[in-house]
């Protein structure tokens, strides 16, 4: 059995706040050549640690969005830059989002194609019980209004000596004769049903259809 590990596909707390700072510097809310909150104020707003709020600015930093300076604080550089930087993370967070749309699929596939064995595994195994109980298969036929059977009991048939097949019931209308005795008669429109080989279909065919020595 193959597991797929449930992998949950999201960008690191860091680069989504680099990101939501980007989009400020992109909208002009942060303008350039102007300073923006130091990290204490930025890590209250966002919820998290100064580090977090650091390594933000270091991304963003490093995409030549904004400045570092020592003692200084953080100046914004270019929204040109924050505006590539927002679109380019948007695509890569499309991706993200239809790899984790194309794991979900191929989990679900998985799930189905294993319900799927368990099924047939199932119907392979109660088929393989049914044939050992019950060896012989049932089929059915119906009598044609021409057959040179009709009007003939079974006894005057010899069904089983010329065909192989046993009649175990014969349908007629809306009534069900089981285990017909030898003087039943067949009637035009009677459904047999009997048991036996798979050859025994085609014998059964040719006898109820096509004249038969001593069968008038």
């Amino acid at each position: 059995m193959v597991f797929i590990m449930k992998e949950k596909i999201s960008p690191p707390v860091y680069s989504q706040i680099a990101l939501d700072i980007a989009l400020r510097i992109s909208r002009e809310e942060l303008k350039e050549n102007t300073k923006i909150y130091g990290r204490s104020v930025m890590s209250s707003e966002y919820g998290v640690s100064p580090e977090t709020i650091r390594r933000a600015l270091k991304l963003l930093e490093d995409m030549q969005i904004v400045e570092v300076r020592r003692n200084s604080g953080v100046v914004v550089l270019s929204v040109e830059k924050a505006q590539e930087y927002a679109q380019r993370f948007g695509e890569q967070n499309d991706t993200r989002r239809i790899e984790l749309n194309l794991k979900k699929l191929l989990a679900q596939q998985l799930s189905l194609n294993e319900q799927i064995g368990e099924m047939v595994s199932h119907l392979v195994r109660t088929n393989d019980k049914f044939s050992k109980s019950n060896p012989f298969q049932n089929y059915e036929i119906d009598i044609p209004a021409d057959s040179p059977l009709l009007g003939k009991s079974l006894m005057e048939l010899m069904f089983w000596h010329k065909t192989g097949a046993t009649i175990i019931a014969i349908r007629r209308k809306d009534k069900l004769i089981l285990s017909p005795g030898p003087y039943a008669v067949l009637l035009e429109d009677d459904t047999l049903i009997f048991v036996g080989d798979i050859s025994t279909i085609e014998t059964v065919s040719n006898y109820i259809t096509q004249p038969q020595p001593g069968v008038e």
